[in-house]
């Protein structure tokens, strides 16, 4: 059951590693288009913005300025976000390879394996954090700004949406929150049932022993 329960989790981790990985350098976070006309449709990102014209299909894209140059709260911020539950997310995914019962690796210390497991439990709970944080960050602000373009009337046909970007860093981040209650909660509860039988083997053979060994010590004498 445990072998099962890590395989399930390393699974489910990779994919949404996959998914942060692919929201922090995708272009769609913000998607901007014109109703009115239908002419063009653009999708803002985290390092560029793209335009697409609806006639002809014909997409060209715009490097932001460099990191170093001014750019607004909610790029700077989901940037540092998505990319430190990234680098957190690699990180738990080695650290839970390497304690996998099924790896070789350490196969002679359960126990640091063990401990392997949930550490890669608590890194992948603390990457989601930042993913999430991150993501509906972006998310709530792109909600402040459609909500100020309606309030001024301003909102002439163009309509500002989440990207499938935004969509795709929460997702990962959930699925990484899940692998981590996964392997923390779950993991030490399935350990846990398993621990009490290793006991009870225990106590029941260790009295037969006492006994023979006294008596061959009666039969001695």
């Amino acid at each position: 059951m445990a072998v099962v329960l890590q395989l399930a989790s390393f699974c489910v981790a990779f994919i949404s590693t996959l998914f942060l990985v692919a929201a922090t350098w995708t272009d769609c976070w913000m998607v901007n288009a014109d109703d009115s006309l239908e002419v063009s449709h653009k999708c803002r990102g985290l390092w560029r913005e793209c335009v697409t014209n609806m006639q002809d299909g014909i997409r060209t894209c715009d490097q932001y300025d460099s990191i170093l140059a001014e750019h607004p709260m909610k790029i700077v911020v989901t940037r540092a976000l998505l990319i430190t539950a990234d680098i957190l997310s690699v990180f738990a995914l080695v650290l839970l390879v390497s304690g996998l019962d099924c790896v070789k690796f350490l196969k002679d210390e359960p126990q640091i394996k063990l401990k392997m497991c949930y550490s890669s439990g608590f890194v992948l709970g603390v990457g989601s954090i930042f993913g999430l944080v991150g993501s509906i960050w972006y998310a709530v602000d792109v909600y402040m700004e459609r909500s100020t373009l309606l309030l001024h009337s301003v909102f002439l046909g163009i309509y500002h949406d989440f990207g499938w970007s935004c969509w795709m860093g929460m997702a990962g981040s959930v699925g990484c929150l899940v692998a981590s209650i996964a392997l923390t909660c779950c993991l030490y509860a399935v350990k846990g049932d398993a621990a009490p039988s290793r006991r009870f083997q225990r106590t029941v053979y260790h009295p037969r022993t006492v006994h023979s060994k006294m008596y061959a010590v009666a039969s001695r004498v």
